[in-house]
């Protein structure tokens, strides 16, 4: 079994998680409001349809991720919402037909990659369970946004651990894309997990350390929610700057949601 194995198998999961959300959808409920400023149920399943696509794209085709990379240049801050336009114009039949078929044919090439191959991205390249992971997060992150429109409250999984690790994984990141230079010493990380446990990372005795809800640090580090809503606590100056400004996604530091 391939590390990334069980990275797709919760990504499957989760977005059947979404699908059994938008399958039932009058077409006037996709085109309500999401919190996302001008972004409709539609933009969002939208969004993660042309996603999958490029990823995709990387994996099958990294001459076409390279064009497509280039061509993208001259427009890097509105190519994103440009594709989600596009995409959210589609009949809503239409639009989940394709992303059905286009996030199954990501998961079966997912699980084709080798472990030492690194994957074409927009920001660095990347391994198979890399890419799965943030494939994971952001159908994590905008499943809660389609929830929230529809007035539903998702329940927390283990999936969460994937994308609590990438939040993690991030903290150099985001340090960085704020022209901050990142910590040199380890920060403990130690998260209540669902249903219970601990899921943590780094060293026990670290000076810089985060503790609280693993659902809530997620929502932190996909800027899902106002950090004074949540229970995620920073021991250590740097630690607190990092709940500041952490990111699990790629690009530019956003505004929030």
């Amino acid at each position: 079994m391939s590390v990334a194995a069980p990275i797709i198998d919760d990504l499957q999961n989760e977005s059947d998680a979404l699908d059994a959300l938008v399958d039932p959808l009058t077409v006037e409920q996709w085109a309500l409001a999401t919190p996302a400023p001008g972004w409709t149920i539609a933009h969002q399943i939208g969004h993660l349809l042309w996603t999958d696509k490029v990823a995709l794209i990387s994996i099958t085709d990294e001459p076409a991720f390279v064009d497509l990379v280039a061509g993208a240049q001259d427009r890097v801050l509105t190519f994103v919402d440009d594709s989600a336009d596009e995409m959210a114009a589609l009949p809503p039949a239409e639009l989940l037909a394709d992303w059905r078929r286009t996030r199954g044919a990501l998961h079966a090439a997912l699980r084709g990659v080798p472990d030492g191959r690194k994957l074409l991205w927009f920001g660095p390249p990347m391994s198979g369970a890399s890419m799965a992971t943030a494939r994971l997060m952001e159908t994590w992150a905008h499943g809660l946004d389609v929830a929230d429109a529809l007035g539903i409250e998702v329940d927390p999984s283990p999936r969460l651990k994937s994308i609590a690790h990438l939040g993690v994984r991030t903290r150099d990141f985001a340090f960085s894309v704020h022209g901050l230079a990142p910590p040199a010493e380890p920060f403990r990380v130690e998260l209540a997990a669902p249903g219970g446990g601990v899921w943590a990372w780094g060293p026990e005795d670290a000076a810089q350390r985060v503790s609280g809800s693993a659902l809530d640090f997620c929502y932190l580090v996909t800027q899902r929610r106002p950090r004074a809503d949540l229970d995620v606590v920073a021991q250590g100056a740097d630690a607190e700057k990092w709940l500041t400004i952490a990111q699990a996604f790629a690009g530019p530091p956003g505004v929030g949601r």
